[in-house]
């Protein structure tokens, strides 16, 4: 028995040791990446820079060095600085040979943000499906959620804790006669009342085939969207932006970005990968083009890519200088489990 408390005593403090020492070394002597705001800027073609530079101070610049003054900065960058130039009165009529308004900025630019821990999280599978033409201004969260199984959709009454089987019967009969295999291996919404209008689901059935699935005036409404045969989709996620000009981003098994159009057309967005589970993505987009930021543990990797055919215009990376030491961990950016890892 003393021998095991012995040997016990020497793993406990080995795992310590293999937790802590590196843990101590990279908070000591790691300093954190400072990358800067970068955003690309249609009037001068480039990446446009808040950040330090050359080891100086806050400075504003672009991707070959040119710096700018604070008024110079919004000026290329009109369509995200538009209220402080409608303050200045130097908002332009036109860009890039396009009649402008501020109003046409407001409604165009859009914001995505896509996290790791949020994919590999766990899942309730439980889902509340909003009225879509509810004819009312305000969206209302209704007083039942939804739940996929193996051989049907099943709507729950919250308040009684009882399945809807009139409702249910008449969604799944339309799942059904769309094509709909069950279950559905993945369920992407944004169910909240805080948007402009609402879009319900999309989903990738048992075959990964892709149906949009929403509610119109109490009735369901379901679209089977048609894929090339070698897209097989892995993630999805509904965009709901303000221009309405999207349905939905789109990952396949080879890490690909897609754009899923509200008429229902597939268009690859030509960056080179992004994998859900592991990298972070933000997007901010605007009339004329979006700027794609994918964060990886090596790097952090900018795309700008036309907002209309989804082309890559221009790219920029910045790797990271800093060497962590691995060692053994409890937690994770990759997902919201607490668990002995070694990275």
């Amino acid at each position: 028995m003393k021998r095991f408390s012995s040997i016990l005593l020497y793993i406990t403090i080995a795992l310590l040791l293999l937790w802590q020492l590196p843990w101590c070394y990279n908070f000591f002597a790691v300093k954190p990446d400072k990358t800067g705001f970068t955003l690309y800027s249609s009037v001068i073609g480039d990446f446009a820079i808040i950040g330090q530079k050359d080891g100086n101070g806050i400075v504003r610049y672009d991707a070959s060095g040119h710096e700018y003054s604070q008024a110079q900065f919004d000026s290329i960058l009109p369509l995200f600085y538009y209220r402080q130039l409608m303050t200045d009165e130097r908002f332009p009529d036109t860009l890039n040979g396009v009649a402008v308004t501020p109003r046409m900025a407001q409604l165009s630019n859009i914001v995505f943000r896509s996290v790791p821990s949020d994919i590999n999280a766990p899942h309730i599978g439980l889902y509340p499906l909003l009225e879509s033409m509810s004819g009312r201004v305000d969206l209302e969260m209704p007083g039942d959620v939804f739940r996929i199984t193996r051989k049907r959709i099943e709507f729950i009454d919250m308040e009684s804790n009882s399945v809807e089987i009139k409702k249910s019967r008449l969604f799944t009969e339309m799942l059904l006669k769309k094509g709909f295999h069950f279950p559905a291996v993945e369920i992407a919404g944004n169910p909240t009342t805080r948007k402009d209008y609402d879009e319900g689901y999309v989903l990738l059935d048992a075959e990964h085939h892709l149906f949009h699935l929403k509610q119109v005036k109490g009735r369901p409404y379901v679209r089977a969207v048609e894929l090339s045969q070698n897209l097989q989709l892995k993630h999805l996620f509904i965009t709901e932006f303000r221009n309405r000009k999207t349905l939905a981003l789109m990952t396949d098994v080879d890490n690909r970005l897609y754009v899923l159009t509200p008429a229902y057309e597939v268009i690859k967005v030509d960056i080179p990968s992004f994998n859900p589970e592991t990298d972070y993505m933000t997007i901010l987009g605007n009339m004329f083009d979006w700027t794609v930021r994918i964060t990886t543990a090596q790097a952090e990797n900018y795309y700008a890519v036309n907002a209309n055919d989804y082309s890559l215009i221009r790219s920029l990376k910045r790797e990271f200088d800093n060497k962590y030491i691995p060692g053994l961990s409890f937690t994770s950016y990759k997902d919201k489990y607490v668990m002995p890892r070694f990275e």
